[in-house]
């Protein structure tokens, strides 16, 4: 309530502050929270603020960048405002009190023109508001005239020369060499700068002038305050994103640098004694945690390696590299839909990675909380579910309940292989899958060709506990009917009390032979007794695969196995199938 009547009243007293002094620019500010040099961008991140915040107002600020404020306010109430958005988190910790003269033409909301100078349409919008024209202004007053421009431009080194001509080629005005020459192409380069800017078209840049296009050329790298760190104990100094992160702890081999901003960008420093193969177990390692996504490339060389992961939420860097027995490197987390930002840090921190002397102490953070669901800090990556499955062949073909695979990103088994599915009958909740490499099964699945006896001993073989226990349980039960209960002649009912995890899994008479696949437990309105489980049988199975252009062993009837005998074929054909995100 009490931000609600803050904003009110802000509100009030900017509309009439804006009332009584119309044409004093000089009164009127805004509360400027982000800048980007992409429409799409800024779009997005103005709709963000405006679902949380009121008098959310998106403007373009020149050179190809677009700002996000709130306002129009007077100054005294824009401090109110900063200060307390600020104080509540609502706003980032950098935001400051701009003028109104710093906005041109506004993108957002749709349509609006606060200040009269016009709009800019949404590409992504089939009805954006038709873009009013600019109104022209004079040009600002300059700082030098053109031949104190030109002194000034002398005293530039060579590299200070070449660091313009990117900032023109980045802003999108520069399309030569970087070669720190000054020819017509620069000139009018700079020219088409100034008259974007508001400046007067020399083609000579001021002083002035090229502090704000290197300012506006690294307000990716400012708005995260990069700075030379040195991390002693780790033995790295580098440039890292200071405004955004924030030492947290020591868990070798990495050095936690958690988040401090709104943002959630996060980095760790890699630091640890070593060979080739300590390199490659964490490569292998670092693929398994959470921070680095399944998808993106790897890269895997002697003595050094690159990991990039992607999802819907973040995008992570790794690298690291084996020099002189240490391991050094660093991973870099950022969030997805700032690929601008993102790109230019990663870039600073490659080129000013630096290693000193030592390695971090392998003890250090010993008294941390441990976990079998943590590598050094760091959660490991788990699947969305886990179920299971039973080889059906000697190429490791694969069936297993349908849910086991339903919209998956990336299917395992035994989560280290990859798997395809290239069969899902939905009606019967059976899927056929298919390894990307070829397996050699310890055991495949026998079929039993006759009919199997009512109130026979039966045997589930699955991973109850969905890979805790790191190999499949035997759940023992009997075969009650043949047929569902509303006669499905394609399943069976048995006796058991069945985990979630064992759905999946094979069904197995006292000789080893295969009944069916168990099916998981309906969760409609009727709720069954707890022993009621339900199997696809195999002959229903059998004409799955031999629609697909596969087909399974089968057998007659035989003796009971030694359940020593039966644990060892049960496991062997069992598999844990999981479904990752």
């Amino acid at each position: 309530m009490k931000n609600l009547l803050i904003a009110v009243a802000l509100f009030v007293t900017a509309m009439t502050g804006m009332a009584t002094a119309q044409g004093r620019a000089d009164d009127v500010v805004f509360v400027q929270l982000e800048a980007h040099p992409s429409l799409q961008t800024a779009q997005r991140r103005a709709q963000v603020f405006g679902d949380n915040l009121s008098d959310v107002n998106g403007f373009s600020l020149g050179g190809g960048w677009y700002g996000i404020a709130l306002g129009p306010y007077r100054r005294d109430d824009a401090q109110q405002v900063l200060q307390v958005f600020r104080n509540e988190g609502r706003i980032p910790g950098d935001a400051y009190i701009a003028d109104a003269a710093s906005y041109g033409n506004q993108f957002y909301p749709v349509g609006a023109n606060v200040l009269n100078r016009g709009t800019i349409a949404s590409p992504d919008s089939t009805q954006a508001a038709q873009a009013e024209p600019e109104q022209a202004s004079e040009p600002q007053a300059s700082d030098e005239t053109p031949a104190e421009a030109r002194r000034s431009e002398r005293l530039l080194t060579r590299q200070e020369r070449m660091d313009l001509q990117i900032a023109m080629q980045w802003a999108g005005f520069y399309n030569s060499g970087i070669d720190g020459a000054y020819g017509p192409g620069t000139r009018r380069a700079m020219a088409a700068w100034q008259l974007a800017n508001g400046y007067e078209e020399t083609g000579i840049l001021t002083t002035l002038q090229r502090q704000v296009l290197m300012d506006q050329y690294n307000a990716p790298l400012i708005s995260v305050g990069m700075a030379l760190r040195n991390d002693y104990d780790a033995g790295i100094e580098m440039q890292m994103p200071a405004k955004a992160v924030r030492f947290a702890r020591y868990e070798p081999p990495f050095a936690h640098y958690d988040s401090i901003s709104n943002d959630g960008i996060r980095m760790l420093l890699i630091s640890q004694p070593g060979d080739r193969r300590t390199l490659f177990g964490l490569y292998d390692i670092m693929q398994t945690l959470e921070i680095v996504p399944l998808e993106g490339p790897r890269e895997r060389k002697d003595n050094s390696f690159v990991l990039e992961g992607r999802n819907s939420r973040v995008i992570s860097y790794t690298e690291a590299a084996l020099k002189d027995g240490q391991i050094k490197g660093f991973t870099l987390i950022w969030p997805t839909g700032d690929e601008e930002r993102r790109t230019r840090v990663l870039a600073l921190m490659r080129e000013s990675f630096t290693r000193l002397d030592g390695v971090l102490d392998p003890a250090a953070g010993s008294d941390a909380v441990q976990s079998v669901d943590l590598v050094s800090g760091l959660v490991v990556r788990k699947p969305r579910m886990s179920r299971s499955g039973f080889f059906v062949d000697g190429a490791g073909t694969v069936v297993t309940t349908a849910e086991a695979v339903k919209g998956c990103t990336r299917v395992t088994l035994d989560e280290t292989y990859q798997a395809e599915v290239v069969g899902v009958d939905d009606q019967l909740g059976v899927a056929v899958l298919r390894p990307v490499n070829r397996l050699a099964p310890q055991s495949v699945a026998q079929f039993l060709q006759s009919s199997p006896r009512l109130k026979s001993d039966v045997t589930v073989s699955g991973y109850s506990f969905e890979g805790k226990l790191g190999a499949p349980t035997l759940t023992f039960g009997k075969l009650e009917d043949v047929r569902g209960l509303r006669g499905e002649p394609e399943l069976t009912r048995l006796a058991l009390n069945a985990e979630p995890g064992d759905a999946g899994g094979p069904v197995l008479d006292t000789g080893g032979a295969v009944l069916g696949m168990l099916l998981p437990r309906e969760t409609g309105t009727q709720q069954l007794p707890g022993d009621v489980s339900f199997a696809a049988n195999g002959a229903a199975i059998g004409t799955i695969l031999s629609d697909l252009g596969l087909s399974a062993g089968a057998i007659e009837a035989r003796g009971a196995a030694t359940p020593d005998d039966l644990l060892r074929e049960a496991s062997g054909m069992t598999v844990l199938v999981s479904c990752w995100d």
